[in-house]
């Protein structure tokens, strides 16, 4: 499996934002979106292949009792999979990130949490875009059955919100989707840093507390900046 790359910090979003955790970061993805902030695994994917094994070591080493599996798109990899039943197998506590496209390569739950960050229409890049890939991205983005069955476990819902149309759609998409409670949606702003944060927090928290959705600062940002590594 392609690693982009594995390390210790704290989550910085969602449900579990402070816990001492270690990344494994996949290197690929089905999509690009036009603000992606790990662009070494989707526009220019980077990485060297390793191990299951391998990558059970590190983790070993590494000390936190909980493995964020990210990405690029983890679950596009079945050895993803394989990774996350092993690391739960010796007792990690396992989120996975996703965009929720794609089903795990397995009907065994691969996760503790689901972290499912669907792609709202303002993350389509420019439609002159080499590949085709405008085209590509609006037909992958939504896949609401995958979505009910990642959503069928624990689970979190991540919308990147960047405008107030942004917040609508994912209101509208929530409704279709169906079944899914509004404590377990978080509404993240879309940034790079913190100035660009701050200009989509300064509204966005108010309409969290009145549709009852959950607002997700984006603490890495604040924490250690926009650096690979965090």
């Amino acid at each position: 499996m392609r690693i982009a790359e594995v390390y210790a910090s704290l989550q910085g979003e969602g449900l579990l934002a402070g816990t001492p955790s270690s990344f494994v970061r996949t290197s690929g993805c089905n999509l690009r979106c036009v603000w992606c902030d790990t662009p070494f695994t989707s526009w220019d994917a980077q990485g060297v292949d390793r191990t299951v094994a391998d990558l059970l070591a590190e983790v070993a080493v590494l000390g936190p009792r909980h493995v964020v599996v990210t990405g690029g798109e983890p679950l596009l990899s079945a050895e993803a999979a394989e990774l996350c039943l092993a690391l739960r197998g010796d007792g990690f506590h396992v989120t996975v990130e996703t965009a929720g496209t794609v089903l795990p390569a397995t009907r065994e739950t691969v996760a503790d949490l689901m972290s499912i960050s669907p792609k709202l229409a303002s993350s389509a890049p420019p439609a002159d875009t080499s590949g085709g890939w405008r085209a590509r991205h609006e037909a992958t983005r939504r896949r609401d059955d995958v979505l009910r069955a990642l959503a069928a476990g624990p689970h979190q819902f991540k919308f990147v919100i960047d405008t107030p149309a942004d917040l609508e759609e994912a209101r509208a998409w929530l409704a279709e989707v169906g079944g899914v409670e509004s404590r377990n949606v978080f509404l993240m702003p879309q940034g790079r840093n913190a100035g660009e944060l701050a200009r989509t927090e300064a509204w966005l928290e108010g309409e969290c507390r009145r549709a009852g959705f959950r607002f997700a600062p984006r603490h890495h940002i604040a924490w250690f900046g926009h650096t690979r590594g965090t």
